[in-house]
């Protein structure tokens, strides 16, 4: 994930963050009926971390262990999301899960775009002085 903008803090990163973890869990729900699909998400407060300077690096500690999912496009970290009850076909998504999840993304992803709309608002004032 890029550095804060100057003009807009962490709110710009937050904002391509939320819009990648909307297409994450897009995804997720639509393969809901995909055998052996895995549902993915990205942490939002480790990826935020990593804007601050204070990511910890994640480790391997057993060879069984999941690396993590991987990168997603826009840098974010994704997951692999833990099924509390896992499908008979190996497919972890969970539509109740997945769209509580895309629905609290969904009004981050809105918060974001109105803090921004906030800020630009502000500047606009200054600028113009009325």
């Amino acid at each position: 994930m890029p550095t804060p903008d100057p003009l807009f803090g962490a709110l710009a990163p937050a904002l391509r963050v939320h819009g990648e973890r909307l297409g994450v869990l897009a995804g997720n729900i639509a393969n809901a009926d995909t055998p052996g699909f895995k549902a993915r998400d990205i942490d939002f407060r480790n990826v935020l971390q990593g804007v601050q300077g204070a990511q910890l690096p994640a480790t391997r500690t057993q060879p069984g262990h999941l690396d993590g999912g991987g990168i997603s496009s826009v840098g974010s970290p994704t997951q692999w999301r833990v099924p509390t009850q896992p499908s008979a076909d190996g497919n972890t998504v969970e539509t109740p899960v997945e769209q509580a999840a895309y629905m609290d993304a969904a009004l981050r992803y809105q918060a974001a775009l109105r803090f921004i709309d906030g800020r630009m608002s502000s500047y606009r004032l200054a600028i113009q002085g009325s």
